[in-house]
């Protein structure tokens, strides 16, 4: 099978998370989400709960000039906001791992554009509001109060953050193979029909 990586951006409450991890236990290979920035906790030495909040912040749009450099200068790049520093050790660790795997599922991160030079098939995962809504109340645990603010808070950082590292619109659909709602399909209809569109991807372009 030719190499390729699914990646999977996503709507907040949308399930897009467990739909990745879903679609990859039915494939038989590995999804990485939170664990990218566990491993860059660990490189760096600092609690992921306090490089989750840096990891928030809108980097700068100076990040990507050091992160296409074959060899960025050490002196500029310690010079760089924490979060910047995130996002670029997070952008070394997802090319490492696609160095070293033939196929995985990436969740988030600006996975698409980061490895975009190295077949992905990517995918869009969202839901109706009201869906999204009350899967944070019922799954996640927030508050009924808090939940639409929670939601819309979250696909904001989440656009912003996608927008000015790759340069593109996070929602734009023509950017990806496939765009799911997961509130009319469900998580596991969802992780099925990118399984199969998957495998006929790979079938129709394989080397």
């Amino acid at each position: 099978m030719k190499k390729t990586i699914i990646t999977i951006e996503r709507q907040y409450g949308s399930g897009g998370s467990n739909i990745g991890k879903l679609a990859a236990e039915k494939l038989g290979i590995s999804c990485y989400n939170r664990q990218i920035l566990e491993m860059t906790a660990e490189r760096c030495g600092i609690a992921p709960e306090y490089l989750e909040n840096a990891e928030e912040n809108v980097p700068t749009s100076f990040l990507y000039s050091l992160l296409l450099s074959a060899n960025p200068a050490r002196t500029m790049e310690e010079n760089l906001p924490l979060s910047d520093k995130v996002f670029l050790m997070e952008s070394r660790i997802i090319n490492e791992i696609a160095e070293k795997e033939k196929s995985f599922v990436i969740v988030g991160r600006c996975g698409s554009y980061i490895l975009e030079d190295k077949g992905c098939f990517n995918v869009y995962i969202y839901a109706d509001p009201e869906f999204r809504v009350k899967r944070a109340v019922t799954e996640y645990g927030v508050g009924e109060g808090k939940a639409e603010s929670v939601m819309k808070k979250a696909d904001k950082r989440r656009e912003t953050f996608y927008n000015v590292n790759t340069g593109r619109v996070w929602h734009d659909k023509d950017q990806y193979s496939l765009c799911l709602n997961s509130g009319v399909l469900g998580d596991e209809l969802c992780a099925d029909i990118i399984v199969k569109a998957y495998q006929e991807y790979n079938e129709r372009f394989k080397d």
